[in-house]
């Protein structure tokens, strides 16, 4: 007979939970944005037209006769029918951060101030990088 007594700590639960759930939660997302955009509910910003047209040219032809903008200037056109699913995309990616962001609390209630501290730090680091700020993100 096995007594095995380890337990997952709650705060992993919780993470994982979360983790789970953010991850099919976005994919839905993305599935409807989807429709709206291919059923369209929602006007494009880049109609479709011009876009099969430009599906041969280098992405830099496709922003500049798309109008399009580069980085995070997609933010301004999250109405639109071809950005809209832009939502599900950046809510799957960020689903790590809005993870920990529970766990600073856990730890602090448990007393235990340096994995509060490093989830905090993992927050910033991902912020940080996703911002575009050092050139090699937020697109």
């Amino acid at each position: 007979m096995s007594t095995d007594t380890s337990q997952t700590p709650p705060e992993q639960l919780l993470y994982s939970t979360m983790l789970f759930y953010g991850c099919w939660g976005s994919l839905a997302l993305m599935a409807v944005t989807y429709a709206l955009y291919v059923l369209g509910v929602l006007t494009p910003h880049v109609p479709l037209e011009v876009v099969t047209t430009l599906w041969s040219q280098p992405v830099r032809v496709y922003l500049e006769q798309g109008n399009v903008p580069t980085g995070w200037g997609w933010a301004v056109l999250i109405g639109k029918g071809d950005f809209i699913n832009f939502a599900g995309i950046v809510l799957l990616a960020g689903m790590t951060i809005l993870c920990y962001v529970p766990l600073i609390g856990a730890y602090m209630k448990k007393k235990e101030p340096i994995f509060a501290t490093i989830a905090v730090l993992e927050i910033l680091v991902l912020l940080f990088a996703a911002s575009g700020v050092v050139g090699s993100g937020g697109h």
